[in-house]
C-alpha cells in the first residue's frame, strides 16, 4: 500500500491521558491491509508524557503532527475541567481545523476541543460524569448527556472509552463504508453498529436485567431480515410485551424497534452493494424491504444518496 494513499491520523497525548482513550484510535486506525490508514502518536513536544492511572507514554511527534494529519483525536485526561491545554496546544488545534483536519474526542477529551472554541454552538458530549462541568466551563456549547457521541462534520464528541470505539467505527463507515467498518468490529470483538444517540451509562440503585436478553433479539433480528419483522414478532422473541420492548429497546439503543430495524436493513444493503454484483432488486429482497423503489426511498431518507452512487462510492478498489 502507497504511503501517499494512506490517510493521516493523530493522536494527540496530553498530559494525564487515559490508557484506553489513546489506544482505541492507535488499534483501530493502525496501518494494515484493510486499513489504509497511519497513525502518529503525539503530544505538545516529543518524549515522555506523564499519563494516568500509572502510565506515561514517550511519544515520537510533537505539534507538528497536527500539521500533517486529516483526522486528529483527543483522548480523555485527568481533571480536565481544572486548567485548559497549554495555548500552543489549543492554537496548533485550531490551525489544524483550519487547514481541514477533524477533530474528534474521546471522553474528557472533549474539554481540550472546547477550548478552541470550536464547539461554541455545537452538540457535543462527554463522559456523563463531566457533562456538567463541560456546561458550566463552556456555556455555549450544546452538550448532551445522553448520548453515545456526536458528529457535527469536522468536529466529532463521543463519551467514556467505550463509546471512543462507537465513534471509530463510525468514522470508518463514512471513510470506508459498512463492510470495512464490519470488519474492523470483528477484529475488536465489538458491537459493529451502537446509535450515536444510544443513551450513555449512568448509575441506577435498580439494575436492568434485560439488556443481555434484547441483545440476543437484536442479534436474532440481524440474522431474519430477509424476513418480515414486526413488533410483535420482537417481543415475542423477546418474551415481553410489544409495550415493553418499545420502551426498553429506545433505551437501549436510541431507537424504537422498527427504526432500527430499518437501519439494520439499510447497513445490509450497503453491505451488499460494496461487495457484491447484485442489482438493486435483488438486494431490497435480500434485506427484507421488497422492491427497489422502497430501498431508495429508505436509503435516500436514513443516508441522504441512492443505492447507486454508494455503490460507485464505495466499490472495492476505488
Amino acid at each position: 500500500m502507497s504511503s501517499s494513499r494512506l490517510r493521516r491520523v493523530a493522536v494527540l497525548v496530553l498530559e494525564g491521558a487515559k490508557p484506553l482513550d489513546v489506544g482505541i484510535p492507535a488499534q483501530v486506525f493502525t496501518t494494515r491491509a484493510s486499513m489504509p490508514y497511519e497513525v502518529r502518536v503525539c503530544g505538545a513536544e516529543p518524549g515522555l508524557v506523564t499519563g494516568g492511572d500509572g502510565l506515561s507514554y514517550h511519544v515520537a511527534h510533537g505539534l507538528e503532527a497536527l500539521e500533517w494529519a486529516e483526522i486528529v483525536f483527543l483522548p480523555g485526561y485527568r481533571s480536565p475541567d481544572r486548567e485548559d491545554p497549554p495555548p500552543r496546544v489549543v492554537d496548533a488545534l485550531r490551525a489544524a481545523h483550519a487547514r481541514g483536519a477533524r477533530l474528534a474526542a474521546i471522553s474528557t477529551g472533549a474539554f481540550a476541543l472546547a477550548a478552541t472554541g470550536l464547539l461554541d454552538g455545537r452538540r457535543a458530549t462527554t463522559h456523563w460524569h463531566y457533562t456538567r462541568a463541560l456546561a458550566a466551563k463552556h456555556p455555549l456549547v450544546r452538550v448532551d448527556e445522553n448520548v453515545l457521541f456526536v458528529d457535527e462534520g469536522s468536529v466529532l464528541t463521543s463519551a467514556g472509552a467505550a463509546s471512543g470505539i462507537d465513534l471509530c467505527l463510525h468514522i470508518l463507515r463514512g471513510d470506508l463504508g459498512v463492510s470495512a467498518s464490519n470488519h474492523a468490529a470483528r477484529r475488536l470483538v465489538a458491537a459493529p453498529y451502537r446509535s450515536g444517540g444510544q443513551a450513555q451509562y449512568v448509575p441506577r440503585s435498580v439494575p436492568e436485567p434485560l439488556g443481555e436478553r434484547f441483545a440476543a433479539t437484536r442479534e436474532w433480528a440481524l440474522h431474519h431480515l430477509d424476513e418480515p419483522l414486526t413488533l410483535d414478532t420482537l417481543a415475542r422473541h423477546a418474551a415481553v410485551s410489544p409495550r415493553t420492548l418499545s420502551r426498553r429497546f429506545v433505551e437501549d439503543t436510541g431507537y424504537t424497534p422498527m427504526q432500527w430495524v430499518m437501519r439494520a436493513r439499510i447497513d445490509r444493503a450497503r453491505e451488499l452493494l460494496e461487495r457484491s454484483e447484485r442489482g438493486v432488486e435483488q438486494i431490497a429482497g435480500d434485506v427484507g424491504l421488497g422492491t427497489g423503489s422502497n430501498l431508495r426511498l429508505h436509503f435516500q431518507q436514513i443516508l441522504g444518496t441512492t443505492p447507486s452512487e454508494y455503490r460507485r462510492t464505495f466499490t472495492r478498489g476505488e
